[in-house]
């Protein structure tokens, strides 16, 4: 924090403004999500295409063993956000993750974090772009699917440009209908296990997890090899985040943003594929095949297809418009270190990063070509690389948290008012998770092309760092937020 963010606490005559206040004037934005949008993009961040589509290739490598997967993943996820949570009420900002990384590693670790994330959500924007421009084929086959793309391109950008409040309304809306349809799919799942209505009421039944060659019918290594995948089905849930600095009032809506995550997880991957696989079993799913709409075909719902379809669309429009937002966001924290061009650090009349939000979108762009020229598979490493630029923004806010909890026992920072459960345990435990989870990444052949990727991205940066320091010697000092004796 800089010195006019910091009160004079040696007078005690005036009443010093929270952490939210201080924080809210210093980067300007508009605190405009209210505590219903805050909640849904939590939820929405919990909900994606992992889980729409990809759940169907970990099924048939898994089986029903894929459901303990998800449980163990979720675990994982919620020491990783009672990490993060801590930190955001120890010190709410927009652009969280390289904050705190800059605050307790060092500015090197904060510029790299934040241009990783940023890399994250523009991957991610490319593919889901694609991806959204596919599902509209299958309704309109004739119209080009690069037009398809383009067009939702454009119309999410001119959202994000006019305020968060419109971001907010979108992507609370998006996130309504994917909740919507999964609490459909488990309803319908359990009637049909009750009541056997249905073409699928003879053949389902909660044996259906054990009784074909068992609950790990591929062994437990096959198993654990869809840990990545699973990981990947969870990238996004850090978005709350993000929005810190934008929260109307983030001392209450974060803490029940991240403290109902268990439950969510709980029913919507756990629960929803709990009750998918009893009511088909594991051996009639594969690749490339959702495995709700195999569902609602078994189950004999004629606009089943259609209905997941309009799903999965939204799903991959609500990524898409989760990363202009984030992308923005850390463009404009990246330039307000010296790390980026200052012109990405100006704001719009909306109160938006309108500048950094552009260029980000322009990035997302090059997706719309890649329509032409990059096959299928193209994308699949892409996605990759995204699971694996969010293993490092998953490290960096639990070894933040590691080193944030280490000063507060220390006396030197102030606790929080959000501590997270046994300290640090969690994030040593999320720690050694997230490693091992990149060893297996590292030795599956076709999923570690995106560490030599990684690398490369982390040599670019490497040499990005060398000419900043060159140009600005000063970037080098870190930035220390209010620290004072407990």
């Amino acid at each position: 924090m800089t010195s006019a963010q910091v009160e004079d606490k040696g007078s005690g005559s005036e009443k010093a403004p929270n952490a939210s206040e201080a924080n809210a004037s210093e980067e300007g934005y508009e605190r405009g999500l209210g505590s219903r949008q805050v909640q849904m993009i939590a939820i929405g961040g919990a909900i994606g295409v992992g889980l729409f589509l990809n759940a169907g290739a970990n099924i048939a490598k898994a089986g029903p063993s894929l459901i303990l997967m998800y449980a163990v993943a979720g675990v994982i996820i919620f020491f990783i956000m009672r990490a993060l949570g801590e930190l955001l009420l120890y010190r709410p900002v927009s652009g969280s993750f390289a904050e705190y990384s800059r605050e307790f590693l060092g500015p090197f670790f904060g510029y790299f974090t934040g241009w990783t994330y940023w890399l994250l959500w523009v991957v991610t924007g490319m593919a889901e772009l694609t991806a959204a421009a596919i599902y509209v084929n299958y309704w309109f086959p004739a119209v080009p699917q690069w037009t398809t793309a383009l067009v939702f391109l454009v119309v999410l950008f001119v959202a994000n440009l006019i305020s968060v409040k419109l971001f907010g309304e979108i992507e609370f809306w998006f996130s309504m209908i994917k909740v919507t349809a999964l609490i459909g799919m488990i309803v319908i799942g359990l009637g049909v296990l009750t009541f056997g209505f249905s073409a699928a009421g003879d053949t389902a039944a909660v044996s259906n997890l054990w009784a074909f060659d068992g609950f790990f019918p591929k062994g437990v290594g096959s198993s654990l090899m869809t840990l990545q995948g699973v990981m990947f089905a969870y990238l996004a849930v850090e978005l709350v985040g993000v929005t810190a600095g934008e929260s109307e009032n983030p001392e209450k809506t974060l803490p029940k943003a991240i403290n109902t995550l268990p439950w969510r997880i709980g029913l919507f991957y756990v629960g929803a594929l709990t009750v998918i696989l009893c009511v088909v079993k594991w051996t009639e799913f594969a690749a490339g095949v959702s495995p709700f709409v195999k569902a609602f075909a078994v189950i004999g719902i004629p606009a089943g297809a259609g209905i997941v379809n309009f799903v999965v669309l939204t799903a991959a429009l609500s990524s898409c418009n989760s990363g202009m937002y984030s992308t923005g966001r850390m463009l404009r924290t990246l330039a307000d270190s010296g790390e980026a061009p200052q012109a990405f650090n100006k704001l719009s009349v909306t109160r938006t990063p309108a500048l950094a939000i552009t260029v980000s979108v322009l990035f997302m762009g090059i997706g719309v070509v890649l329509n032409y020229v990059v096959p299928e598979k193209a994308f699949g490493y892409v996605v990759s690389v995204a699971t694996a630029a969010g293993i490092w923004t998953w490290l960096m806010i639990l070894v933040s948290h590691v080193r944030y909890r280490r000063e507060v026992v220390a006396g030197r920072l102030p606790a929080s008012s959000f501590p997270a459960p046994g300290g640090s345990v969690g994030s040593w435990i999320a720690i050694v998770f997230l490693l091992f989870v990149t060893g297996l990444i590292a030795y599956d052949a076709d999923s570690r092309v995106c560490l030599y990727v990684m690398a490369g991205w982390a040599a670019a940066l490497g040499v990005g760092w060398v000419v900043l320091k060159t140009r600005n010697p000063e970037i080098v000092d870190r930035r220390d937020p209010e620290s004072e004796k407990v």
